[in-house]
């Protein structure tokens, strides 16, 4: 396949934007013989055709720069030949760690033509955790800036070594890469499953597994995710979230290019809301992905104070309580729509452009995407674990788990289990849940940790929130909440009882918090994702001691007997 068969795939799904019934009835997936996104799609659609000299991305902040289409496609190729003439080949493994800078997509695209494969990487990790990966994954060529290079001491001599920046001995200056040509011819064609990226998982409650994906899979397999953000060719896009995870290639890159959008990214060391606030008004944005930590530090500001002219809004990466929802409603008149996928695959579910919002459901499944409900014995059910029939296989879908002798674990059997508890609603929409792991029973209760975060979120004294089972004589576990106090309250009996009345009045009796702790932060990955594992493991290890000083129960705080 060249670019004529996945255009006319996009282009479908630009035209029925919103008509959400026909995009999901027609909608067929291209089916590649060969296909090279960068190759095929970036440089000859984007950076020949109609949008060539806009903007194909826009930094501002620190290293603030604005690279048309066919700048990019130009640089990208320089960098390309620049890396095979320093030695790198198709299918190296190539660790890319920076900012949100330039380079990193100029690398992207470049790594793509060669048959590389990247691995992008946050720089929040640690010189130990750079070595494990370096190791597990056989990484061939490290680019990273000046500043991290400290973080690779023990690098052999068989990894190349980039930096941006000025570069210590032994490493190649990022800039010298675009010393060559322009012209870039490919060595070979490339294959549908060719692997292109790999990415290690967050690790929440084990080791990090390492996800493969190929050349179908997250360019071909995002045509979803531009259907869910709702851009339109030559629209600005904006999207908050580091380089390094996968929701960066779904919502800065490949979800806005596939609809030929410019991606409009923040590179700022500390998160600042208000810089974000007046960049969505200066630059016109036209669409805007924010995860939901972000969208809740927004609203924190006046935001009636910035007169934003975006259209369409989203939200992703764990669920978006309603309550945030519904008050960017009342302020902005825009629907922020939430949407579900993983590292291992592309958007699945989400609330599409102009369709009726279900306020806290997840969405129903996007044009080309099919998932199932199943419950514990892997039957179809209306509340289960969220799964992805393997028959067709899903286009998105990775091409397996990389194990540590470089073999590929591939998926077997008729669903693809994603390990996130659902609810089916009769519109055709799901609720989330919550992770498998996370859900538990409480006197014979399912009880989703999500549902009641939901509800405490919305208390004026939270600003975050996880609930865990805690060991109980009477329930066997009762719901517990580790809370992280917004500014101007303090972790006293008084603001317990007041979130514990909040509770009340919104929750039936088997499905309250009965116990709460404070805590200045909650333990996370380095993604930020919170690890209440971590949380369950310590209040299953306290077992029958002495309850901690530090806990409030709902029992003492309002005075009420047990039963109620």
């Amino acid at each position: 396949m060249r670019s004529s068969e996945f255009k006319v795939a996009r282009d479908f799904l630009l035209e029925n934007r919103t008509d959400g019934r026909r995009a999901v009835e027609n909608f067929r997936w291209p089916e590649p013989a060969s296909f090279n996104w960068a190759l095929d799609w970036f440089d000859v659609e984007l950076a020949r055709g109609s949008l060539s000299d806009r903007p194909a991305l826009h930094v501002l902040g620190e290293h603030a720069e604005e690279v048309s289409f066919a700048e990019m496609a130009a640089r990208s190729s320089r960098v390309a030949n620049g890396l095979r003439r320093l030695g790198v080949r198709r299918g190296d493994r190539i660790l890319l760690m920076t900012a949100s800078v330039t380079p990193h997509w100029e690398t992207m695209l470049a790594a793509m033509k060669l048959g590389a494969v990247v691995i992008p990487s946050t720089l929040l990790l640690t010189a130990a955790d750079l070595a494990e990966r370096v190791a597990r994954a056989r990484v061939r060529c490290v680019i990273v800036p000046m500043s991290e290079t400290h973080k690779f001491p023990g690098l052999g001599d068989n990894v190349f070594r980039v930096c941006l920046g000025d570069p210590p001995p032994d490493w190649t200056s990022f800039d010298s890469l675009h010393d060559a040509s322009e012209e870039f011819e490919p060595d070979a064609e490339t294959r549908p499953d060719d692997p292109m990226l790999l990415y290690f998982t967050s690790g929440t409650t084990s080791r990090p597994k390492m996800v493969l994906h190929s050349h179908r899979s997250y360019p071909v397999g995002h045509l979803s995710t531009m259907y869910w953000i709702g851009a339109r060719p030559g629209e600005r896009h904006m999207a908050i979230g580091a380089p390094g995870w996968a929701g960066h290639s779904y919502m800065a890159l490949f979800g806005p290019w596939n609809a030929g959008a410019t991606i409009v990214v923040l590179n700022q060391s500390r998160f600042d809301a208000r810089v974000v606030l007046d960049a969505l008004v200066e630059h016109r944005v036209d669409t805007f992905f924010a995860p939901p930590t972000v969208w809740r530090m927004l609203l924190q500001q006046d935001l009636s104070a910035w007169p934003v002219v975006l259209r369409e809004a989203v939200s992703g990466g764990e669920p978006l309580n309603p309550e945030v929802i519904e008050q960017i409603q009342r302020t902005w008149g825009v629907t922020v729509r939430d949407g579900w996928g993983q590292t291992e695959m592309t958007s699945q579910i989400a609330n599409v452009p102009a369709q009726p919002l279900n306020v806290g459901a997840m969405g129903s499944h996007l044009p080309g995407c099919s998932v199932a409900i199943l419950d514990e014995e892997g039957r179809e059910a209306e509340d289960g674990e969220l799964a992805l029939p393997m028959a067709p296989r899903p286009p998105g879908l990775m091409l397996g788990y990389l194990q540590d002798d470089d073999t590929l674990q591939p998926i077997q059997g008729p669903y693809y289990r994603t390990g996130d508890a659902v609810r089916g609603n009769p519109d055709g929409t799901y609720r989330y849940v919550g992770r498998v792991d996370d859900v538990f029973k409480s006197s014979g209760y399912r009880i989703s940790p999500f549902e009641l975060e939901s509800v405490l979120i919305e208390h004026p004294a939270v600003v975050e929130v996880a609930v865990v089972p805690s060991p109980d004589p009477l329930r066997l576990v009762v719901p517990k909440a580790f809370v992280a106090l917004a500014a101007a309250h303090e972790p006293t009996r008084d603001t317990a009882a007041s979130i514990f009345r909040h509770i009340r009045d919104r929750l039936a009796p088997y499905n309250r918090v009965r116990r709460i702790a404070f805590t200045e932060e909650l333990p996370k990955t380095v993604s930020g994702k919170i690890r209440r594992a971590e949380l369950r493991r310590g209040e299953a290890a306290h077992g029958a001691a002495p309850r901690p000083v530090d806990e409030f129960r709902e029992e003492e705080v309002l005075s009420i007997t047990r039963s109620e």
